[in-house]
């Protein structure tokens, strides 16, 4: 399939367990890769700096957003077809950021 017939993927979690995974499957699978990070992940933490750089250099595209802050979750889903959140929901705050993950797709009104 063509990647211009190819669903548009953000993945929200790329830098975890789960999120690797699904990142490294939808670059090989050939499908536009988009990934959500917080721009302080790259100056604070070194080894999220270096998965979210290989993904960059794979194809992935990076979005620089909070799962706090209400616009940039809206705008990085206004640019995709599909979202996967893989984020954890262990604790109360977690569960918080997947409830605004979902309020945000709902104003975006573009993921299917």
């Amino acid at each position: 399939m063509e990647a211009a017939k190819k669903g548009k993927i953000l993945i929200i979690g790329a830098t975890g367990y789960l999120g690797k995974y699904l990142t490294e499957g939808s670059l090989r699978l050939g499908h536009p890769t988009f990934i959500l990070v917080r721009e302080s992940t790259i100056n604070t933490n070194s080894e999220k700096a270096k998965v979210i750089k290989d993904f960059k250099d794979a194809g992935a595209t990076v979005l620089y957003g909070d799962l706090h802050d209400h616009e940039s979750l809206v705008k990085a889903i206004k640019l995709v077809d599909i979202v996967f959140s893989t984020m954890g929901h262990e604790h109360p705050e977690q569960l918080a950021s997947q409830i605004n993950i979902v309020s945000a797709i709902k104003e975006a009104g573009n993921v299917k």
